[in-house]
C-alpha cells in the first residue's frame, strides 16, 4: 500500500510535466490547499469545545478564547484563515481569467463548483458564533429562498426547522459546516485529476508539450517560498490584527428583538450582496445574485475563441475593467443603503454583466473581420 502511495506521489506530483515559464501567480492553487488544510485542522479542534445551541453558542466562543489553552490562537487562525482562503481563491480565479485557464473546461467547471461550496461553507461558519451579525445575516440570506414562487416559504421553514431561526437551524448549520470541507476536498482531487490530464496553462497560452520540466524540485521550492510569505502574513494578522476582517456587531450576542443598523456579510460576499440589493425587486435581485456567480460556468464558452493576437489589447482592457468593477462592488456592498451608494451599486452591477456581453460582441466582430 505504501509503495502505491509513493508511486502516485512520484508520478502524479513530483514528476508532473509543468510549463517552465509559469510565474508566482500559479502558487495560489497550492496555497489554497494549505489554507483548506489549516481550516479543517483548526475547525476540528474548535468543534471539541463549541456548543451548537442557541443558549450556549456565543458563550462557548468566549470560553474557547478565554479558558482553553491557546484557544484564542485557534479561534484567530480559523476566522482569519477563511479570509486568507478567499484571498487566494479570488487571486487564483483572476489568474485563470487573465491567462485563459478557463479553456481547460472540466478543470474550470470543477473549480467554480469548489468556489460555490466554499461560499456555502463560509456562510454556515459565519452563523455559528451566534452574534448579532451571524443571526441577522442568516435571516437575510435564508429568506432569499422565499422568492421562489409557490414553494419559497415552505423551503425557508424547512431550512430553519421551524417558523424562525432557532436551535434546529444552528444545529444543522454546524453539521453542514463540518461536512462540507470534506466534500470540497473530494472536489479538489477531481480538480487536480482533470488538471493532470491536460497539464497546466502558462502565460503564453501555448498548448505544446515542449519546454516542460518536472514539478519537483523547481516548482516545489517555488511553492514553498509563496507558502512562507503567506504564512508570515497570516500569523502577523492573527497576532497583531486578529479582528481586522471581523464585524463589530458580531461581538454582541444574537438578539432577535434588535436589528443592526447595517446588515452585511463577510467581505468576500460583498460584491454579490451589492448586486443583490441594487435591484429593487426581490426576485430580480436573487436572480442577479445567482447569475453573477453562475455566469462563470459559461465563461469558457463565451471566451473560448479569444486566441487572436489582434484582440489581445482590448481583451486585456476588458479584464482590468472587470477586476476594478469587482473591487468597487465589494466596497459598495459594505456601505449603507442610501444615495449615492445604491446608485453606484446599480451602475457597477450593470457594467459587471456588460463585461460578459461585450466579450461575446467583440468575439463576433473579430470573427467577421478576420474570417469574412
Amino acid at each position: 500500500m505504501n509503495k502505491n502511495i509513493l508511486f502516485f506521489i512520484n508520478k502524479s506530483l513530483l514528476k508532473l510535466p509543468t510549463p517552465i515559464n509559469i510565474s508566482y501567480w500559479w502558487n495560489f492553487g497550492s496555497l489554497l490547499g494549505i489554507f483548506l488544510f489549516i481550516q479543517i485542522i483548526s475547525g476540528f479542534f474548535l468543534s471539541m469545545h463549541y456548543c451548537p445551541n442557541t443558549s450556549y453558542a456565543f458563550n462557548s466562543i468566549i470560553h474557547i478564547i478565554q479558558n482553553i489553552n491557546l484557544g484564542w490562537l485557534l479561534h484567530n487562525i480559523h476566522i482569519n484563515g477563511a479570509s486568507m482562503f478567499f484571498i487566494c481563491m479570488y487571486t487564483h480565479m483572476a489568474r485563470g481569467l487573465y491567462y485563459s485557464s478557463y479553456n481547460l473546461y472540466k478543470t474550470w467547471t470543477i473549480g467554480v463548483i469548489i468556489y460555490l461550496l466554499s461560499m456555502a461553507t463560509a456562510f454556515l461558519g459565519y452563523v455559528l458564533p451566534w452574534g448579532q451579525m451571524s443571526f441577522w445575516g442568516a435571516t437575510v440570506i435564508t429568506n432569499l429562498a422565499s422568492t421562489i414562487p409557490y414553494i419559497g416559504n415552505y423551503i425557508v421553514q424547512w431550512v430553519w426547522g421551524g417558523f424562525s431561526i432557532n436551535n434546529a437551524t444552528l444545529n444543522r448549520f454546524f453539521s453542514l459546516h463540518f461536512i462540507l470541507p470534506f466534500i470540497i476536498l473530494l472536489m479538489i482531487i477531481l480538480h487536480l485529476y482533470f488538471l493532470h490530464l491536460t497539464g497546466s496553462s502558462n502565460p503564453l497560452g501555448l498548448n505544446s508539450n515542449l519546454f516542460k520540466i518536472y514539478f519537483h524540485p523547481y516548482f516545489t521550492f517555488k511553492d514553498l517560498l509563496g507558502f512562507l510569505i503567506f504564512i508570515f502574513l497570516f500569523m502577523f494578522i492573527n497576532l497583531e490584527y486578529p479582528y481586522l476582517f471581523s464585524d463589530p456587531d458580531n461581538f454582541s450576542p444574537a438578539n432577535p428583538m434588535i436589528t443592526p443598523i447595517h446588515i452585511q456579510p463577510e467581505w468576500y460576499f460583498l460584491f454579490a450582496y451589492a448586486i443583490l440589493r441594487s435591484i429593487p425587486n426581490k426576485l430580480g435581485g436573487v436572480i442577479a445574485l445567482l447569475m453573477s456567480i453562475m455566469i462563470l460556468f459559461l465563461y469558457p464558452l463565451i471566451n473560448s475563441k479569444f486566441k487572436s493576437f489582434f484582440n489581445y489589447p482590448f481583451n486585456q482592457l476588458l479584464y482590468w475593467m472587470f477586476i476594478n468593477i469587482f473591487i468597487i462592488l465589494t466596497w459598495a456592498g459594505a456601505q449603507i443603503i442610501e444615495y449615492p451608494f445604491i446608485n453606484i451599486s446599480q451602475i457597477m452591477s450593470i457594467i459587471y454583466f456588460m463585461y460578459f456581453f461585450l466579450s461575446i460582441l467583440f468575439l463576433k466582430i473579430w470573427d467577421m473581420i478576420l474570417f469574412n
